[in-house]
C-alpha cells in the first residue's frame, strides 16, 4: 500500500482519481482500507486549503428562503413588519434575540449561525 501525503492540488486530484476507482470497496478489504485512508487525507487537505467560510445569518436566511420558495412576506411572523424584514435582509439592522429564536425554530436554521456577527450598513 503506497499512500503519500497530499501536498499540492495535483496530489489532491490524483487522490480523488484513486477514490473514484476504489469507491464502493468493502471496508474489510485492502481496497476498503486504502479508500478510508485516502478519504481522510483528502478531507484534511481540503479543510486546510479549500475551507468553505461559515455562512453569515442573512445569507443563511436567504438560502432557506430560496430552498423553501419563501418570500419576504413569509418572514414577517419571524422578524416583524415588512419594513423590519427589509432592514434585516438589506443589512441595515441586526437580528435581535427574539428574532433569532423564532427564525431558528420556524425555519430550522441553527441558532449558532444566526448569532454570528455580520456587517451592518449604518446610515450616513
Amino acid at each position: 500500500m503506497d499512500i503519500l501525503p497530499i501536498r499540492s492540488d495535483e496530489d489532491h486530484a490524483a487522490a480523488l482519481e484513486q477514490i473514484d476507482h476504489l469507491w464502493g470497496a468493502s471496508p474489510d478489504t485492502a481496497e476498503g482500507v486504502r479508500l478510508e485512508i485516502l478519504l481522510t487525507l483528502v478531507d484534511a487537505y481540503e479543510e486546510a486549503h479549500h475551507a468553505i467560510p461559515p455562512s453569515d445569518p442573512v445569507s443563511a436566511i436567504e438560502f432557506m428562503m430560496e430552498q423553501r420558495g419563501l418570500s419576504r412576506r413569509d418572514l414577517e411572523p419571524f422578524i416583524g413588519s415588512r419594513a423590519r424584514v427589509a432592514e434585516i435582509l438589506n443589512r441595515k439592522r441586526a437580528l435581535t434575540l427574539p428574532m433569532i429564536r423564532r427564525l431558528s425554530e420556524g425555519l430550522q436554521i441553527p441558532a449558532e449561525i444566526l448569532v454570528r456577527d455580520y456587517p451592518i450598513e449604518r446610515a450616513a
